[in-house]
């Protein structure tokens, strides 16, 4: 039996809603399953040091990706701009050590786990300046690594893929420092699902193919053109939406939902995506990290429409490449691309078998047993 010898763990991501945070959340439920023991405390790295700033910088941030967002491909993972930047963010890290003083000092913690850059690079930077003896761990939410990560100061980076291990080999870090587990999420995608009693749940037809529509928590994309496009074509099959924080797609689902002679499903939030990512067909996303990380569990076929310039754009040319997804850029063919999979059975079998290739539902454990080992 593993002997769990940490007992204090800090959990740092940034933005309430985000992949950063659940991959956090998903990290500290299989911390307590492992020992219940464990003190965990998670917190927004951010927000906690700087929360004007990130108020600021998350305004700016999506302002960036709807209206100019050839500037963040521009500053994503360009080494030019990473080298630029050293000395603004070296200061920022030193600017951040009062407050992470007072956080140690409280909490006391034996590993600190980041899972977005920026607090990591702020805690490597406390642990070396300080000497600590402090376990610090950088745990990536995206398939596509990127510079903003590495540090000194940090002992293991977990990433989603070989192919990210050895970029980051490239760049110098050591192979045994390097974790191939994948994206921490919910252990319940691990689980197998009776599809029958689901579907009779939600009141679907297990037989029918069924397509959900998701956008991420703040139901971004072109959610509406999809629905609208699959409402259109003449095939019969079943809609589900997740519109996560999108008020006015909200609206506009009630609406279309009435007018509708197909079957339509509609989430702000929903706590059982296992469930409808389950008894889908085919999902159609932007391939976040998280949202692609429980795809991969399910093996489910994904159509990606969209992509964010930057991590986004780096996880579709992935998935393209490893045969999970196929891309629309034109929305106008959302619908036709969605008949022609569902017109090739074969093609779709190849995407789940390629999809549940690169499923890694028992990453979070796997983290989890990492930190409490380490």
């Amino acid at each position: 039996m593993t002997e769990f010898r940490l007992k204090r763990v800090l959990l740092l991501y940034i933005s309430k809603v985000s992949g950063h945070r659940q991959g956090a959340v998903a990290i500290q439920k299989s911390l307590k399953s492992l020992n219940p023991d464990c003190e965990v405390k998670s917190l927004n790295g951010f927000g906690y040091t700087y929360p004007l700033m990130e108020k600021i910088v998350n305004t700016a941030y999506l302002g960036v990706i709807k209206r100019a967002p050839q500037i963040w491909e521009f500053l994503y993972d360009n080494p030019k701009v990473i080298k630029a930047s050293k000395n603004l963010k070296e200061s920022i890290h030193k600017s951040s050590h009062k407050k992470l003083k007072l956080l140690f000092d409280e909490f006391k913690p034996d590993a600190v786990v980041c899972t977005q850059a920026f607090p990591c690079g702020m805690v490597a930077d406390y642990k070396k300046t300080h000497q600590l003896p402090v376990k610090v761990i950088g745990v990536l939410t995206d398939f596509a690594p990127h510079l903003y990560w590495l540090h000194e100061g940090v002992d293991y980076y977990v990433v989603p893929s070989e192919d990210a291990k050895r970029r980051y080999m490239n760049e110098g870090v050591k192979e045994d420092q390097i974790k191939v587990f994948g994206i921490p999420i919910h252990m319940k995608f691990a689980e197998k699902l009776d599809h029958a009693a689901i579907a009779q749940k939600l009141r679907l037809d297990v037989h029918v193919p069924t397509i959900l529509v998701m956008g991420g928590g703040q139901g971004l994309g072109p959610m509406k053109d999809a629905v609208k496009s699959l409402v259109r074509l003449d095939r019969f099959l079943q809609i589900i939406v997740i519109a996560g924080t999108n008020v006015k797609l909200v609206r506009w689902l009630k609406k279309i939902q009435r007018l509708s002679s197909k079957k339509i499903i509609f989430y702000e939030y929903a706590n059982n995506v296992d469930e409808l990512m389950g008894i889908s067909t085919v999902i159609i996303s932007k391939p976040g990290g998280m949202t692609t990380s429980e795809c991969l569990a399910k093996g489910l076929p994904m159509v990606i429409v969209d992509p964010i310039p930057g991590q986004e754009e780096r996880n579709a040319q992935f998935l393209v490449q490893s045969g999970i997804a196929i891309r629309v850029d034109d929305k106008k063919q959302i619908g036709r691309a969605i008949e022609t999979l569902l017109s090739e059975p074969s093609k779709l079998k190849s995407m789940r078998e390629a999809a549940l290739k690169y499923g890694k539902p028992m990453a979070a454990q796997n983290i989890a047993r990492l930190i409490l080992t380490c």
